[in-house]
């Protein structure tokens, strides 16, 4: 390539060791299989039939699929269940599996929402646990955590 006397080369062309320089610093490679996705932490594994015969169960006897105020007649806070006419317990378990925390499965709002303030409890309307050596709390609980693996 000439260059007239005074005249600068182009853009490219002053600049074009630049551009080439990655690809020749790094190859010109590409990925052959996507990257592994991250791994570690704690997974939720919850058993849909421990649910369907032990916990919703308890769920209906307490009443907390009721329709009106409580959760079988629409959300209710951030907990909806099917309602006593209309039964779903793969919907009830999608439901409930919302309300477990993985990180923390005993504060889980399926377990501190139903239970009395001075056992550990927090807001809600009703409190058909009043501690944490309940029968049937003890179940729900250990449902729990028996879904939270690390």
């Amino acid at each position: 390539m000439t260059i007239e006397r005074g005249r600068k080369p182009s853009t490219f062309a002053r600049h074009w060791p630049w551009f080439a320089l990655p690809g020749a610093l790094l190859g010109c490679t590409s990925p052959v299989a996507p990257p592994a996705p991250p791994s570690g932490g704690t997974a939720l594994r919850l058993d849909y039939a421990a649910f369907a015969s032990a916990v919703e169960p308890i769920l209906v006897a307490r009443g907390c699929d009721a329709e009106g105020d409580c959760h079988g007649g629409g959300i209710r806070g951030t907990l909806q269940l099917s309602p006593p006419s209309a039964k779903n317990s793969r919907f009830d378990f999608d439901q409930v599996s919302l309300q477990v925390l993985v990180n923390d499965p005993d504060r889980s709002p399926i377990l501190t929402e139903p239970l009395a303030a001075a056992a550990g409890g927090t807001a809600h309307s009703v409190k058909p646990f009043a501690d944490t050596t309940d029968t049937e709390y003890r179940t729900i609980r250990a449902w729990v955590r028996a879904g939270v693996t690390p």
